[in-house]
């Protein structure tokens, strides 16, 4: 099941910070605009494991 998250992003001092609406454990920081997008997806991936690994629920909107 393919599930959609809406990420919010926004311009820092060091370059971006992106985070999830529906999920704002998931926070990320990239120089650029693409870094920080590629980061928050490699940071979605990880929570989603680490959720499984625990057995809690993964958020779903």
């Amino acid at each position: 099941m393919l599930t959609t998250y809406t990420a919010k992003y926004t311009k820092t001092n060091s370059g971006y910070m992106g985070q999830l609406i529906e999920w704002q454990e998931v926070i990320t920081e990239g120089e650029t605009l693409e870094d920080c997008r590629a980061l928050l997806q490699d940071a979605i991936k990880e929570m989603i494991l680490a959720y499984r690994q625990q057995n809690k629920e993964i958020p779903r909107f």
